[in-house]
């Protein structure tokens, strides 16, 4: 009966209408480690209106790369070579994290980007390197490729918008940004899996539910309000006065002013204290 309905439509059919929503919530569920992977690289950027450009920007240059990469799929996946590298660029990026950075005020410094446009070409990439696992299995759904396309667009713009969120709570959440990370350890230990040995490859609900797990550690912890690497920084970039630290200075000023008037105030006063027969008799001798 539904065919019915949907025959004057050559490219919609039942099959559709329970394809689609599927490829939309695969794709929504895909995109969390995705999404924190991409906050942790703009939150890098010193001001939060560079942040939401660059994602907007380099989700768009994200998308064309989507559509090339699900238009040349037959291609792409006889090649091993493509999975290898976007496992291996994911795992780099795992790797700074963890073992080439450190806590530290300079070393947060040091890894801010200085430009826009350094980050555009890291979210694009890292958005490519995920999309290598998510658009095949999309792929695997369906071989309709303007279904795939589709269900690619609106996983874009969830995208964006988790990303929007994740910055925000990265600001919140002690763990979230190692979560994150982990997150995208497991996805590149996946690819590689896929290069060495396709039958070793976990099934999808194995991997929600370990990036699941990951995530409720990741969001199991608020940041101290007194934690001068917490939300209480008084700034948009990592090289933040704390809060507690700028009223401190600015009491310290406020005294000081205070000091200085009382001081102007005792100088300015002290000749009306001296008695008037010694003005007089210093006017006489004068």
């Amino acid at each position: 009966m539904l065919d019915q309905i949907l025959a004057p439509f050559e490219f919609f059919s039942s099959d559709t209408l329970i394809l689609l929503p599927l490829l939309i919530g695969l794709e929504a569920v895909l995109s969390a480690d995705n999404a924190i992977a991409l906050a942790a690289i703009a939150q890098n950027l010193p001001d939060g209106q560079m942040q939401r450009r660059a994602l907007d920007i380099g989700l768009i240059v994200a998308f064309t790369l989507r559509v090339l990469l699900i238009l040349t799929a037959t291609w792409v996946t006889k090649y091993w070579q493509f999975e290898l590298a976007g496992a291996l660029y994911l795992i780099w990026l795992v790797i700074q994290h963890f073992f080439l950075t450190d806590d530290s005020e300079e070393a947060a410094g040091g890894r801010q980007l200085k430009s826009l446009w350094a980050a555009i070409p890291m979210i694009a990439l890292t958005d490519l390197a995920f999309s290598l696992d998510s658009v095949t299995t999309a792929i695997a759904l369906s071989k309709e490729t303007w279904l795939v396309i589709t269900g690619g667009a609106i996983g874009v713009i969830t995208l964006r918008f988790m990303a929007g969120l994740f910055i925000r709570w990265l600001e919140e959440y002690t763990y979230l940004e190692d979560a994150g990370y982990v997150a995208v350890a497991l996805v590149s230990s996946r690819l590689m899996l896929r290069v060495t040995n396709d039958n070793w490859v976990p099934p999808e609900w194995v991997m929600v539910a370990l990036i699941a797990l990951v995530f409720v550690w990741g969001f199991s912890k608020r940041m101290d309000e007194s934690d001068p690497l917490g939300p209480a920084t008084i700034a948009e970039g990592k090289d933040a006065v704390p809060a507690a630290a700028h009223a401190l200075a600015s009491d310290d000023r406020q005294q000081m002013s205070n000091a200085a008037s009382s001081s102007s105030s005792s100088s300015s006063a002290a000749p009306s204290d001296v008695p008037s027969d010694v003005r007089v008799t210093e006017e006489t001798l004068g």
